[in-house]
Parts: C-alpha cells; structure tokens; sequence
C-alpha cells in the first residue's frame, strides 16, 4: 500500500491557511501600509522626499513582499499534495505558473531598491541633477507596479486550476472554488488592461481587485477554519492512488 496516506490532509490545510495569511497581511502592508501612503502618483519629487523621509518604513515594506513570496514556495507545495488526487498534472501546472509567478515578482521587486539609491546621500549620485534623480527613482517604483501586473498574468492562470481543482475535489467548497476562478479572471483582466490600455486599468482599479480579495481571503480562512473533508480527500486519493502489487 503506498505510503501517501501518511500525509494528514487537516494539517497540511492548517499550514497552508496560516501560510495564506502570511501572504495576505504582508502583501497588503507593502500595498496599502508602505507604498499607497509614501507614493505620490506623478510627483516624482514628492514621492522621492517620502521615500527618503521614511526609508526604514520603505525598506520594511521590501522585506514583507520577500516574506510574502517565501511563503509562497511551500504554500504551493501544500496546494499540490492537497489537490494531486483531482489531477497531478493540473496541480503541477499550479505550481509552475505560482513559482513563474514568484521569480517574475521578486525580479521586479529590485526595482524598489534601485529606486531607493538614487535618493540616498551617495557622492556618485552628484553626476545627476536633484530633479533627474527624482525621476530616476519614480521610473524605478512605476516599473516595480507594473512588474507586479506582469507577475499577476502567471497568478491568474494559476488561480483558474485551482479553482477548477478545488470545483472538481467534493473535499472543499465548490462555491471558493468558482471564486478563485473569478479571481483568476479579474487578475488577467488587470494585467493585461494595464499593459495594454493604462487609462482602462486606472479606471478599472481598485475595484476589479476586490473578487480577488474576497476569494482569497475566503480560501485562506476556510483552510485554516475548516481545513478540508478528510474522509473524502483520503477516499478520493485511495481512487487516484498507483496500484502496487
């Protein structure tokens, strides 16, 4: 008999809401708590002084989306051994859309510490203008926005799987299901409005968001709550499980 029922589905749910909560307050302190309240949208001279007045603040802001993204390793893996008995290769296609996702996010997340150079008191900095550094760094944090749509382009395919898995599992709710899959939706609509059609992101933000928030909010603490139907999921993996002889 394989070993996999070893594998105790309530506390992999458990970690997984914790690490879903992990994800969800650092991401909103570095949104809302750091980067909405010291950038000035299209002052570049006011967000520089901001920035500079509140490095720490800035900083710490950096290191959350890092431990945002560190969480997302594992939570991906829980994801995956909880949803493998649905289909392995729809829950590995989770994954690798999840860690392009990541790669893709904390790549552009340098943009914010580039940016926090040209403000600093560096002698080599004297070759720029006041004004050109300040424009130097709004270049940097408006790429690390827009790196973030492109990171939501890879998050927004993985949250059709894994809603589709969790509609198809009998083991989790159906109806967080068909919301992860409006999330996915809302996330590509978003990116790809912001990379196509700037003005339409703008008008569309922050409101095409806030299914995203809601189904991920619901999936975390339906995990960390509820966990999942252990009977079920342990039935559907004997289903899926390899014959041995």
């Amino acid at each position: 008999m394989s070993r996999r029922e070893e594998l105790n589905p309530q506390v992999y749910a458990r970690v997984g809401g914790i690490l879903y909560l992990v994800i969800i307050a650092a991401g909103m302190f570095g949104e809302l708590g750091v980067r909405d309240r010291l950038i000035v949208s299209g002052n570049a001279a006011r967000t520089a002084t901001n920035v500079l007045a509140f490095e720490g603040l800035w900083r710490l802001g950096i290191a959350g989306d890092l431990v945002m993204h560190v969480c997302d390793i594992p939570l991906m893996l829980i994801f995956y051994a909880l949803l493998k008995p649905v289909s392995k290769y729809l829950a590995v296609l989770a994954v690798l859309f999840t860690l392009a996702q990541t790669a893709a996010l904390i790549a552009f997340k340098l943009n914010l510490l580039v940016g926090l150079f040209f403000v600093g008191d560096f002698a080599y900095l004297n070759a720029f203008q006041p004004a050109q550094r300040e424009a130097l760094m709004y270049v940097f944090v408006k790429a690390d926005a827009y790196g973030f749509g492109v990171g939501l382009i890879f998050f927004g395919c993985a949250c059709l799987i894994l809603g589709y898995l969790i509609w198809r599992s009998s083991y989790l709710p159906r109806t967080i299901g068909a919301l992860m899959q409006v999330a996915g939706v809302c996330y590509l609509v978003n990116s790809f409005a912001l990379i196509l059609a700037p003005k339409v992101a703008s008008a569309l933000f922050p409101a095409i968001l806030v299914p995203s928030f809601i189904a991920e909010l619901s999936l975390c603490l339906w995990l960390l709550l509820k966990g999942v139907d252990a009977q079920k999921w342990q039935a559907r993996a004997q289903l899926t499980a390899p014959c041995r002889s």
